[in-house]
């Protein structure tokens, strides 16, 4: 009986060490998983992030337009979102001026904004590239549109 023993432990011999291994196979695939998963939460974060900074931008210039609202009701905020920036020293010049800015320096290089402004009821759009965050090249955009 012993000898039956010996040989029945002979034939159990490197099976623990199997065991270890597929464990951290699965282990590692599993935290790979978990990687993955934080990083595509952290870039839709960052998306929500960008969508929040346009919200916040159009209220900027709304603002502005609300300070000059003579020049805005009379379409002078009007600017094409493929339009320069203006330059000069009205406030309507460099309110659009520093909107623009800001919009580079929150939403990057490629982002622009529009005002298009019929009378008291004005449509705000912010344009960005959000391809970093969805992959490919993706434009985003923010409308907002507010009676002055």
């Amino acid at each position: 009986m012993i000898a039956g023993s010996r040989s029945s432990l002979r034939g159990q011999r490197g099976v623990g060490i199997v065991e270890i291994l597929v464990a951290v196979l699965v282990l590692s695939i599993g935290l790979l998983g978990l990687a993955g998963l934080q990083m595509r939460t952290l870039r839709n974060s960052e998306s929500a992030l960008e969508r929040g900074v346009a919200v916040f931008e159009t209220h900027a210039i709304v603002d502005a337009m609300r300070a000059d609202r003579n020049n805005a009701i009379a379409s002078n905020y009007n600017i094409a979102l493929s339009a320069a920036a203006p330059t000069g020293s009205t406030f309507r010049e460099t309110a659009l001026a520093a909107w623009r800015a800001n919009l580079i320096t929150s939403l990057g290089a490629g982002a622009t904004g529009s005002v298009s402004c019929n009378g008291a009821l004005c449509t705000v759009v912010v344009q960005w590239d959000d391809s970093r965050v969805n992959g490919g090249s993706t434009t985003y955009n923010v409308s907002t549109q507010v009676q002055l």
